[in-house]
């Protein structure tokens, strides 16, 4: 039995991963009056008279929404908010083992950008955080913007900025391994959606070097018609020298390619063509190289999304943490400067002593991770005054 057919038979047992358990037992009367009527009544009064008080009399404090609109979950595409349902209670399974965050499952049966911002508005009173998931670009970006003018919580697209965080955090190590210097890179980004687009954003405001976004069709340049907004902002940040072409011209002379793309896009010959090159082919469940022909090829580091190759890059190495310390100190958004020391931190967890080409990264299963994330990101809220504890 395959893992997937292995999932199926354990998802059908299990009729769901999560469960809504009461932090107190109602054995009694008493039990009765003070969680519900009449007790429950004054907390009540307490959060009309004063609304910060609604994080300190409810289980708001450390709830998180996982919301999708089912546009883009996982390599699958657009399956429908229903079908997107099992990756979300996975999502919040892991925000409960990782962080002991709870979080609930939300999607959402609408496409519309509107109906989306208005829905998770509408209802983010009864949380402290916001984690948007599996929706498609470039609706994705004005969600997030309008959500983050809107709401007083955090709101967080791990699609994006999650990936972003653990890639820069690969990338830091990688260069310690290789001795590339920062600031002085070049950077071929594959995949400008979602992820790629925030992936290259991230990397430009730590210095990394010159990012060049690669499409379908190539190089993306200033000035080039048919780019979506997100494509756009990019475009005025990254390529600095305007070059044009295709994957092939970009990737030659680079330190690294960052590929969240799709399988088989780069040839053996690409990564020959790179300057002892960094490759983060990370397509699931198939790469756009496989490690081994990356290695062939020259490749000095390479790194995956999956776990049987060493150096897996993924996501649940941030969102726990990063939600983890926004809700430690009510934070009121996520910051880019969250982001860059949350990538920092993340990197600081390997000691120097251990950093090698096959690991440059800490594993998922890393339960330090978290607490490092969480105190950098809660110092770094506290330090720009997003921290509503101090």
């Amino acid at each position: 039995m395959d893992i997937n057919q292995e999932s199926l038979e354990l998802h059908y047992q299990m009729h769901g991963k999560i469960e809504v358990v009461s932090r107190k037992k109602i054995e009694t009367r008493k039990d009765l009056s003070l969680l519900y009527t009449p007790g429950v009544a004054e907390p009540c009064r307490q959060i009309a008279k004063d609304y910060e008080k609604s994080f300190e009399l409810t289980r708001r404090n450390n709830l998180v929404a996982v919301i999708t609109d089912g546009t883009a979950v996982l390599g699958l595409g657009d399956i429908g908010p229903a079908a997107g349902m099992p990756v979300m209670e996975g999502k919040c399974a892991l925000f409960k083992e990782f962080a002991d965050v709870d979080a609930f499952p939300i999607c959402i049966n609408s496409k519309d950008v509107d109906t989306i911002v208005n829905t998770i508005y509408m209802i983010s009173q009864s949380f402290g955080g916001i984690n948007l998931e599996d929706i498609a670009a470039p609706r994705c970006f004005e969600v997030e913007r309008r959500l983050k003018e809107l709401c007083d919580i955090p709101v967080f697209h791990d699609d994006q900025h999650g990936t972003a965080i653990v890639v820069a955090a690969a990338l830091i190590n990688a260069c310690k391994v290789t001795g590339k210097k920062l600031g002085k890179l070049r950077i071929v980004i594959n995949g400008a959606g979602a992820a790629g687009i925030a992936i290259g954003k991230l990397l430009i405001s730590m210095g990394f070097g010159n990012v060049i976004m690669c499409d379908i069709h190539g190089i993306i340049c200033e000035g080039d018609s048919g780019l979506n907004p997100g494509q756009e902002e990019i475009s005025h940040i990254s390529n600095l020298q305007k070059e044009h072409g295709l994957l092939a011209d970009a990737m030659k002379g680079a330190d690294a390619f960052i590929g969240v793309s799709r399988p088989g896009l780069v040839s053996k010959e690409m990564v020959a063509s790179m300057n002892q090159g960094i490759v983060f082919a990370m397509a699931n469940p198939i790469p756009e190289i496989m490690p081994d022909e990356a290695l062939e090829a020259g490749a000095a580091v390479v790194g995956t999304g999956r776990s049987d190759f060493p150096n897996q890059i993924n996501n649940v190495l941030v969102f726990p943490g990063v939600f983890k310390g926004a809700l430690s100190v009510r934070a009121t958004e996520i910051t880019e400067e969250m982001k860059r020391q949350a990538a920092w931190a993340i990197a600081g967890i390997v000691p120097e002593g251990e950093l090698n080409a096959e690991n440059i990264i800490p594993s998922p299963l890393n339960r330090n991770v978290t607490d490092v994330v969480a105190k950098a990101v809660a110092e770094t809220a506290r330090k720009e005054g997003k921290a509503r504890i101090k």
